[in-house]
């Protein structure tokens, strides 16, 4: 299964600064619907089917480094893959790129929690996603190194 996905998108005018820059906290919103976009059109699956059933993620922590301007009008490039997977956490690696994939603009980890609607508790993924989730979590990314390490590996 697919483990790298990539779309792309444009930078609105409303999303950015006086200069024509994305503002920095829209990068979190560019980047968390594409990785909706993603979860949707390469797996097939909905945030709001699993709301239906009473479950959800919610954000437990951002890292996030940028690097270079997103500019008005802009094509970009965002690139989203699970690193890590536990019974209760999952966290994704962002990736903003211009649309050629040849100038970095900003790198995010984020992570989720997976919890009940109702109690607002913790809850361990069911056996079936944990299994999925082994099947799409990369390898080949040491997040215990750190975004700084990571960085410096795609900076290289």
């Amino acid at each position: 299964m697919q483990t790298m996905l990539q779309s792309f998108y444009i930078v609105r005018f409303n999303d950015c600064d006086p200069m024509g820059h994305l503002n920095n906290a829209r990068y979190l919103d560019y980047m968390l619907n594409a990785r909706e976009d993603h979860l949707r059109d390469h797996y097939q699956l909905s945030l709001s089917d699993f709301a239906k059933r009473g479950v959800a993620w919610v954000v437990t922590n951002h890292e996030i480094q940028y690097l270079r301007p997103a500019l008005y009008n802009e094509n970009i490039c965002i690139v989203s893959q699970l690193i890590e997977a536990t019974e209760t956490q999952i966290k994704v690696e962002l990736v903003m790129y211009d649309a050629k994939k040849e100038q970095l603009k900003a790198i995010l980890w984020t992570t989720f929690t997976h919890i009940h609607i109702k109690t607002g508790k913790r809850e361990v993924h069911t056996a079936d996603f944990q299994q999925f989730l082994a099947g799409v979590t990369v390898g080949n990314i040491q997040s215990r190194n750190g975004l700084k390490a990571r960085l410096a590996e795609l900076l290289g």
